[in-house]
């Protein structure tokens, strides 16, 4: 599989985070993927935003549990967008999604529309959480799963081959020859995120990961040259 470039939140070095109009930019730059964030509103809708509260991506304050849909799509979320759901997502844009999922009540919600919508092939779920992703792999069999570390102890390839995940996705700072080599060793693909300079793409590569997290435009184009 060649190196792959999935757009971070859309492309929110440039867009609002998680808008349509970043994961129809991230589409139009020519992103192999793109990622997501899913929270479930009071009322139980899949709400794309990565904070559990929308004070800083939007003009709003509180938490998303504690706000119906309605009141959600009130709020201002960068330039004029508002909050998407995640079905408003699938149908704005036909790039491979990465939706990552906070905890197992959002790993439900998600596989109910994974499995009504015949998705398993387009979506890849990821998580920090490990009981999320064991959760998403046993309602959605087939589903590709990621399992996301930032700090990690030596145990994280035996905890993501634990849960069924196909991919590990790590922190560019800290990632190491040796936790990649082991990865790789079990059939797992490795994901550097975020990686937003040339230093770093240039560490990617030479680390022979698989796919970068970007929040840049410019990484997709660069990245297909550095080796």
């Amino acid at each position: 599989m060649t190196f792959q470039t999935i757009g971070h939140r859309g492309v929110m070095g440039v867009e609002p985070e998680n808008t349509l109009r970043s994961f129809v930019r991230a589409e139009r730059a020519g992103m192999d993927a793109i990622e997501l964030d899913l929270h479930l509103s009071k009322d139980g809708a899949l709400v794309v935003m990565h904070d559990t509260e929308v004070d800083r991506t939007t003009d709003g304050k509180g938490a998303i549990a504690d706000r119906t849909l309605a009141e959600l799509r009130e709020l201002d979320a960068g330039g004029g967008q508002r909050v998407p759901v995640f079905e408003e997502v699938l149908d704005a844009v036909r790039s491979p999604l990465q939706a990552e999922i906070k905890d197992v009540a959002a790993a439900r919600a998600l596989a109910g529309v994974i499995r009504r919508r015949g998705l398993a092939g387009r979506v890849e779920v990821s998580s920090f959480h490990d009981g999320a992703v064991a959760e998403i792999a046993a309602l959605v069999p087939g589903v590709r799963t990621v399992l996301i570390a930032s700090r990690w102890g030596s145990d994280v390839v035996e905890r993501a081959r634990a849960v069924g995940a196909a991919s590990l996705a790590l922190n560019i700072r800290r990632v190491t020859l040796e936790v990649v080599e082991r990865a790789h060793a079990e059939g797992l693909r490795v994901i550097g995120w975020v990686v937003n300079s040339q230093s770093q793409l240039r560490l990617a590569r030479a680390f022979e990961l698989d796919a970068v997290t970007t929040d840049f435009p410019e990484i997709r184009r660069t990245g297909r040259f550095t080796a």
